[in-house]
């Protein structure tokens, strides 16, 4: 009976592995034979051009490039993409299709990627992992071109304004670093991390708005990474200053903690804040929104503008997002 036949002997139904048949016989050959020859780990840039070199596996590997000829020396990798090519007349490891990091791992930092080189008469297996090192492809984006506010004249000192949130998918020094705001007389920058590690930015008044003297204010919120070079994105913070509505809305607590299950249906209420405000008329009716979240976490989550209430509105995958 040929290796062949005592593989596939066995019966895959019951094997209840969602992976290819190449990555099941290789699954099926560790089991019958040990013979693990070496692991090698290779890190490169993201981006690299096709036939771009990665390494010298014969040499790493301690193998001639005629064993790799003669052994049939090929890749064997259960994903969709082959991102690597095998050159057994030169014995090295090149680049196959393009390698993009955010596709392949999005913010999981170290990213690689592993598979096998096997090897016939004899056996032989050498594992081989490629580490997908970040590099500053991207600059810090706003989902909005333009922040509009409306801030009344009588603000408090120390009023403090939440501005909407820049993103960026690189990850590291190369991911969102640093807010800047353009110099004005009103209000200073503050910076905040949230728990899940992403930064957002606040205005803090400073000095009190007069509406007869500046009714309205262009400011500029510039968002830059860490990068070298460095990348920026930029959004426009339009402010008309309004006429004594002397009291902000204010939230019968700072924190809201709630749980979900995931694939929860859609309309599922987890939550209902509530706010209010002491002014009468017009400057007393609230509207809740949801701000400063990730793009997927707002098409996961809707808020009533009048009642507060929070729900699902899409799919909610625990795998995917443990924490909203």
């Amino acid at each position: 009976m040929s290796l062949s036949d005592m593989a596939y002997q066995q019966p895959l139904s019951k094997c209840r592995l969602h992976v290819g048949p190449q990555r099941v016989m290789l699954l099926l050959l560790f089991y019958f034979f040990n013979d693990v020859a070496g692991q090698i780990r290779y890190s490169i840039p993201e981006e690299m051009k096709k036939g771009s070199l990665i390494g010298n596996v014969a040499q790493d590997l301690g193998l001639d490039v005629k064993r790799l000829r003669s052994g049939r020396a090929r890749i064997v990798t259960g994903e969709n993409i082959q991102y690597t090519e095998l050159k057994t007349d030169k014995g090295i490891l090149v680049v196959n299709e393009r390698i993009d990091r955010e596709q392949l791992c999005g913010d999981v930092t170290p990213c690689s990627f592993s598979f096998e080189v096997i090897l016939e008469n004899p056996m032989e297996l050498h594992h081989i992992t490629i580490e997908v090192l970040d590099v500053n492809d991207h600059p810090p984006v706003f989902k909005k071109s333009d922040i509009m506010l409306d801030i009344s004249e009588s603000a408090n000192l120390g009023a403090r304004f939440v501005l909407d949130s820049a993103e960026d998918p690189d990850v590291g020094v190369n991911g969102l670093q640093n807010y800047v705001l353009t110099s004005n007389d009103n209000f200073v920058l503050k910076q905040h991390v949230n728990p899940d590690g992403s930064k957002y930015a606040e205005m803090v008044l400073q000095k009190q708005l007069d509406r007869e003297e500046v009714p309205h204010l262009s400011l500029k919120l510039i968002a830059v990474d860490g990068g070298n070079p460095q990348r920026s994105g930029t959004v426009n913070i339009n402010i008309i200053v309004l006429d004594a509505n002397d009291n902000p809305p204010v939230f019968n607590q700072s924190v809201y903690k709630a749980t979900v299950i995931e694939n929860a249906a859609r309309g599922t209420n987890i939550v209902t804040v509530n706010a209010t405000d002491a002014d009468s008329g017009s400057n007393g009716y609230i509207t809740y929104s949801i701000s400063n979240v990730k793009s997927n976490i707002a098409d996961l989550l809707s808020i009533d503008q009048v009642s507060g209430a929070l729900f699902v509105s899409g799919p909610i995958d625990f795998e995917k997002d443990k924490k909203i």
